[in-house]
């Protein structure tokens, strides 16, 4: 079989989000949109069921797979709704919907609803992406009251640069929030990942947290404690010297300089690995600190185990996770955690602890 394998920690994922909610106070949504940013989201959510006040995904689909499921705390639609037809099943099913722009409140006021649903009016506070503007919050706000098919509103909005500490953008956001809802009443929604650990004045009545969840620190600065919910690694399948002068690899990136033992690792960008990581990347072999050398290729790539002379075929390869934090590769990678976590496919998925 071969050995590539992602190793999903649940006792970690219980960890963060604890963590999560004792930083922010109050309620937290745990973000599980894009299976559990993949992780997977069933095996995550029955993870989280004992503690998580509810979960937020991206759409109607992601909802249905965890009620399937059996998962019965309140699941938030980031994106809503995106017709008329899916306010049945939101209703069926007991959703909760953001409301971001004017047509999602025309479906709401034409819908032939039984009962009254819950809401989460979005605000553009200035990521301008999603959401109402200054004035137009409060005549949201209005016409979703009058229409008589929403039970409650809750006030929410989204941070465009709440993981850079020294930017004021954060600190406008939460002005044109607060100014644009002062006259409103209803719970608040303003904390991501970054603001739960580094804005506390973002701390309101609910938090979002998403890639903090799976131990990916948000933050400049580590050191929140954090853990590592997955761990990417593989084996050693074959070993071979080259000498100084060889080139190694797709395009001959690497040219050894000296005399080089090369193990060959079952793991490619085919898996989720990025291709784009240069010579030098870390990764730990049997535990041992080493480094990528030569060009990842589909299904394969080669580190150095000139210094590892007990390592060989069937030494475990860690590509990032407890020993090798993700973050490291994903700067290597010029991208971001999140893409590189979401992209891992191929691959074996072993869960460990922490399932409720």
């Amino acid at each position: 079989m071969r050995p590539a394998l992602a190793r999903i920690d649940l006792d970690a994922l219980r960890h963060n989000y604890r963590l999560a909610r004792q930083r922010h106070g109050g309620r937290a949504l745990a973000v599980i949109k894009a299976n559990a940013y993949g992780h997977g989201a069933v095996r995550c959510a029955r993870a989280l069921a004992d503690q998580a006040d509810g979960y937020a995904v991206a759409f109607l689909d992601e909802a249905l797979e965890l009620r399937a499921a059996g998962i019965t705390q309140p699941i938030l639609l980031l994106e809503g709704v995106f017709d008329a037809a899916e306010l049945a099943a939101v209703a069926e099913h007991g959703l909760w919907q953001v409301v971001h722009h004017e047509d999602q409140i025309r479906m709401l006021e034409a819908a032939p609803l039984a009962a009254a649903l819950p809401v989460w009016l979005k605000v553009n506070s200035g990521m301008n992406r999603a959401g109402f503007v200054g004035p137009a919050v409060a005549q949201a706000w209005q016409r979703l009251q009058a229409s008589g098919k929403v039970s409650d509103i809750t006030l929410m909005t989204h941070f465009a640069r709440a993981d850079e500490p020294q930017v004021i953008a954060t600190a406008e956001q939460l002005a044109e929030f607060d100014a644009a809802t002062r006259e409103l009443p209803g719970p608040r929604s303003l904390a991501n990942s970054a603001a739960v650990l580094g804005w506390p004045d973002a701390h309101r009545d609910w938090a979002r947290p998403g890639i903090l969840l799976y131990g990916a620190d948000p933050m400049p600065t580590e050191g929140n404690g954090l853990r590592p919910v997955m761990t990417l690694e593989s084996a050693v399948i074959a070993v071979r010297e080259i000498q100084p002068g060889a080139p190694l690899g797709y395009g001959a990136r690497f040219v050894a300089a000296q005399r080089t033992r090369i193990g060959l690792v079952a793991m490619g960008y085919a898996d989720g690995y990025p291709r784009t990581v240069p010579d030098g990347t870390p990764l730990t072999v049997d535990g041992q600190p080493s480094q990528l050398i030569g060009r990842v290729s589909m299904d394969m790539l080669t580190v150095d185990l000139t210094h590892l002379p007990a390592a060989g075929i069937g030494s475990r390869v860690e590509l990032w996770g407890k020993e090798v934090p993700v973050n490291r590769i994903a700067a290597a990678a010029n991208t971001i955690s999140y893409e590189l976590l979401c992209n891992v496919k191929r691959v074996g998925f072993r869960y460990e602890g922490g399932e409720a």
